[in-house]
């Protein structure tokens, strides 16, 4: 099983380098990291060994992000303001659970210690904190959509 920080640190380094897909492989085992997209891809799984070796990797550029999933310029009217990212890859959910009301609304006061939303990872629900005192200015991003490590989830005006 691959280890879940060198996992982040290939997604910050994805991130870092707008590259929209990762393939690694070492004697032990397989990484497919695929982002930009709906329905995120990570896979990892045993290495099957063949009897010829693999050709070696091409350096090709990265593909241009589409509109729809690449972040909107900032704006003037986000000047000033303090954005909530996601700690890692996983689902967004703005509840505890679909019947409830959402952790925190647009205009509703906010302190460090306040859980946002959750990011669900590998079956396990993460409680996001804001991090920061001020008042929920933006939710950028919606009930169920797939989230990246360092996604801006929430603008806040800080107090």
């Amino acid at each position: 099983m691959i280890d879940i920080r060198k996992l982040k640190e290939l997604v910050k380094l994805m991130v870092e380098n707008d590259l929209t897909e990762l393939d690694l492989q070492d004697k032990e085992e397989t990484v497919a990291l695929r982002r930009g997209q709906p329905g995120t891809v990570l896979a990892s799984q045993p290495v099957v060994h063949a009897a010829a070796p693999s050709a070696p990797a091409v350096p090709t550029a990265p593909a241009p992000a589409s509109t729809d999933s690449a972040p909107s310029a900032p704006s003037d009217a986000d000047d000033g303001m303090i954005a909530i990212e996601s700690p890692m890859v996983g689902t967004f959910y703005p509840a505890p659970n679909p019947d409830s009301d959402p952790f925190v609304k647009v205009g509703d006061s906010i302190s460090s210690d306040s859980v946002v939303c959750l990011v669900e990872a590998m079956k396990v629900f993460n409680e996001i904190k804001a991090e920061a005192n001020g008042t929920i200015a933006k939710c950028l991003v919606e009930s169920g959509q797939a989230v990246e490590f360092g996604q801006k989830l929430f603008l806040i005006k800080p107090n």
